[in-house]
């Protein structure tokens, strides 16, 4: 395994995938060599017309594979597998309606040099002309790592990280199938990975811009879009519990939810507002999971990828 960087990206469905390619055409020199694979995770091979055409003339060589089908995990172990058998030591991951700035891939390289085996970047939203005021105020869409009270990111996303293949915390972990319909599977990869005893750090200067289509810029689909976070921090955090503790949780997740609606009632302006709804909602969805409920799908279907990043 040399230091070479591959820069993985998952596709479903999204023309966009042409600006993700384009973007990277001007990156700064990290000092690697560096190469990109597509993944696509359509049950037909949609994408391979568009990425052929904006892989020629490219500086970069640029590797499509076919990973159906609609299913993220799929196509996430489909950029895994194919960095472990070319040889690649460093793995990012871009999502295909996000732009890279030229800086992105040295910010990152350079905190993995001080010393991380994996590393987080910064996703900041591209919203549109019509975006709800509250939205652009609130800005619920970035994404930035939570850290703990020692400075270490508690969990990770995958849209701009790094990870240090080599790192032994890294060995035999793969994205779980099971979460590949409903979201969450970069926040159990990265679970297992810190639970091996892996070092996640942020590399603030790291950034991309993901673009937030009107279909996702509405508090509708921000509200479920938490509810399903719920559910996945539920099932990585109570993972083994007896009935008592998960009943325990259950009503502690409750009590939240309850005070995060009185929040919102108390909070007025929507900018305000709406960020405890959505609070609510994550607690409402860690509650359901523990008192058994169903946890919903928001990956593939004919409207496409639903992609999910977990934040709060």
């Amino acid at each position: 395994m040399s230091d070479r960087l591959l820069v993985g990206i998952c596709t479903y469905r999204r023309d966009s995938i042409a600006e993700t390619l384009d973007s990277l055409r001007a990156t700064s020199d990290c000092g690697l060599d560096v190469e990109i694979a597509v993944a696509d995770n359509d049950l037909a091979p949609s994408a391979r017309p568009l990425v052929a055409r904006h892989a020629a003339g490219h500086p970069m060589t640029v590797t499509y594979l076919h990973a159906p089908c609609a299913n993220i995990s799929i196509a996430r172990n489909a950029l895994l597998d194919h960095a472990y058998r070319n040889g690649f030591r460093l793995l990012v991951y871009i999502d295909d309606d996000q732009r890279v700035r030229q800086d992105t891939l040295p910010a990152l390289v350079a905190a993995w040099r001080a010393g991380a085996g994996a590393v987080l970047g910064t996703v900041l939203a591209d919203y549109g002309s019509d975006t709800p005021e509250w939205m652009l105020r609130a800005r619920p869409h970035d994404t930035r790592p939570q850290r703990g009270s020692d400075g270490a990111c508690r969990w990770g996303y995958t849209g701009n990280n790094l990870a240090d293949l080599a790192d032994p915390a890294w060995a035999g972990r793969r994205f779980d199938l099971s979460h590949g319909r409903s979201g969450g599977e970069d926040t159990a990869w990265f679970a297992g990975y810190l639970a091996a005893g892996g070092r996640l750090v942020h590399a603030p200067e790291a950034i991309v811009d993901e673009q937030i289509p009107p279909d996702r810029a509405r508090l509708s689909w921000l509200l479920r879009r938490r509810y399903r976070m719920g559910h996945t921090h539920a099932s990585l955090g109570m993972r083994g519990k007896g009935v008592k503790a998960r009943a325990s949780a259950a009503a502690v997740a409750g009590a939240k939810m309850v005070a995060c609606l009185g929040l919102a009632a108390a909070g007025g302006i929507p900018a305000r507002r709406n960020p405890q709804l959505m609070r609510a909602c994550l607690h409402a969805g860690v509650a359901a999971h523990l008192l058994g409920a169903r946890q919903i799908s928001l990956y593939g279907g004919n409207g496409g990828e639903a992609k999910e990043t977990d934040h709060a």
